[in-house]
């Protein structure tokens, strides 16, 4: 397989302004400016990834609804913030759940 190489026809036009490298530079390249996770539902969120590969934090999410439907608030706060660790956006869609009163 060949690789293939296309330089950009201006090399002015490849660069990025000084200014606008400076603000990047700051940013993280990671999501961990974001929420942290306390180790228990880190350890765990990882556990079940290796277990279930990229339907994780489907079934996790499945895992909190069918707490929620038992009455269970401990085990649904669990797998809420398991599914918030492998999926914001699917953890979101449990807490406008939670908030409608399922």
């Amino acid at each position: 397989m060949s690789i293939r190489f296309a330089a950009p026809s201006s090399q002015i036009a490849a660069r990025m302004p000084a200014e606008r490298v400076r603000r990047i530079r700051l940013l993280p390249a990671n999501d961990e400016g974001g929420p942290r996770f306390n180790q228990p539902h880190l350890h765990a969120a990882l556990r079940h990834f290796a277990r279930h590969g990229l339907a994780a934090a489907r079934d996790a999410h499945g895992q909190a609804l069918a707490a929620a439907d038992a009455g269970d608030r401990e085990t649904y706060a669990w797998w809420l913030e398991v599914c918030r660790a492998l999926d914001r956006r699917m953890a979101r869609s449990l807490d406008r759940i939670a908030d409608n009163g399922r």
